[in-house]
């Protein structure tokens, strides 16, 4: 169904040694703007390739921070399932199981212990949902953690839209009954050299902190839910509809006009969710995220990033984050989760915005 040169682009990290190239999956919404739709058929059909396998069992999906949340809150809606994601963000009162992702720009990943154990009770077995898998070992990382925290063994799956894993890996967890799903399986050899052939001479914008004094709208709707916390997936849609309507009753949305909605770092699905609605209303909408990423840029045509916005996050003060290749809209709908933005974090995506060519921009703020 899918090809390769369908989903992938090469892409050069920044300053990492571990691994010098980064896959980007060009229709998942992250670093590249995607029709919304173009996004959900992709999910859909990965939740496909798991409906008969599992039919009779009762599912947890773990979908993994900050990438592939969107991806395992549809593919946990598709499968009735409850989900929950990872995190990099600090819970108040939380308790964490912790693992690694050893090539990761930000290393440290974890979840929540308690609703991990709330789950058990119900569940037969856990798929972890990634955009890539690549060596295996960061699920091997959580599964151990997971079975360590328990006491007992468990059954496990996983899900990916690409899989690059060589065969000694695969049959690691062919060795350990792990199944593996995946759209697309991927050779990573040339990928490091693909990377280095680029100058990384694109436009790099640095972080403009200072108060952003022109008008934004800003809209709060109630009935927020959190994924780094255990949820039921036909609750959590249940709330993004409800999130979706109460913000399009606040905009008016025009199908004459070109909108990106943009999510913020883990918080994806929520903003994916509202611009698959008004790309359904009839509107010309594009979807992407703020990362916490950092990728060169550069000029070459065949690269997939030419402009980076380098922002301040607004989830945590002193923290990098990135936007890509932005473009003037009519509109702009920003979707964020964080409990009290920063005021750099506000002020610096607001001047990106602002100068790429925004001038219509509106601030959903769902939280709890």
């Amino acid at each position: 169904m899918y090809k390769e040169s369908d989903l992938v682009r090469i892409a050069k990290r920044e300053n990492n040694k571990k691994r010098s190239y980064l896959v980007i999956n060009q229709k998942q919404g992250k670093h590249i703007p995607v029709s919304p739709g173009e996004a959900f058929a992709m999910f859909h059909d990965l939740a496909d390739l798991l409906r008969e396998p599992y039919r009779d069992e009762r599912l947890l999906v773990i979908g993994f921070a900050e990438t592939a949340t969107a991806i395992g809150a549809s593919v946990a809606v598709d499968l009735h399932a409850a989900y929950i994601q990872t995190t990099r963000e600090e819970i108040p009162g939380a308790g964490y199981l912790y693992f690694s992702e050893s090539h990761s720009h930000a290393v440290e990943q974890r979840l929540v212990r308690d609703d991990l154990f709330a789950a058990m009770n119900g569940t037969d077995r856990i798929i972890f949902v990634e955009d890539e898998v690549t060596t295996g070992n960061t699920i091997l990382s959580a599964i151990e953690s997971i079975e360590t925290c328990l006491g007992y063994r468990v059954k496990f799956s996983v899900a990916s839209l690409l899989n690059g894993m060589d065969a000694a890996a695969e049959k690691e967890y062919e060795n350990r009954g792990i199944s593996l799903h995946y759209l697309v399986k991927t050779d990573h050899k040339a990928y490091q050299s693909q990377a280095e052939k680029y100058r990384g001479d694109g436009l790099y914008k640095e972080p403009q902190v200072q108060p952003f004094l022109r008008p934004m709208r800003t809209l709060a709707p109630s009935g927020y839910l959190d994924t780094r916390r255990l949820q039921h997936a036909e609750r959590y849609l249940a709330a993004c509809e409800e999130m979706s309507r109460q913000v399009l009753s606040g905009i008016a949305a025009d199908t004459g006009k070109r909108y990106l909605v943009l999510g913020t770092e883990e918080f994806m699905f929520p903003g994916l969710f509202l611009a698959n609605r008004l790309e359904e209303a009839g509107c010309i909408v594009r979807f992407h995220a703020t990362t916490r990423s950092p990728i060169a840029v550069s000029r070459e045509p065949d690269y997939p990033l030419h402009v980076r916005y380098e922002l301040c996050s607004m989830y945590e003060k002193g923290r990098r984050t990135f936007l890509y290749d932005l473009a003037p809209y009519d509109e702009i709908i920003v979707v964020c989760d964080a409990p009290e933005a920063t005021e750099e974090g506000i002020n610096s995506l607001l001047h990106a915005l602002w100068e790429s060519g925004n001038r219509h921009i509106t601030s959903v703020r769902w939280h709890g």
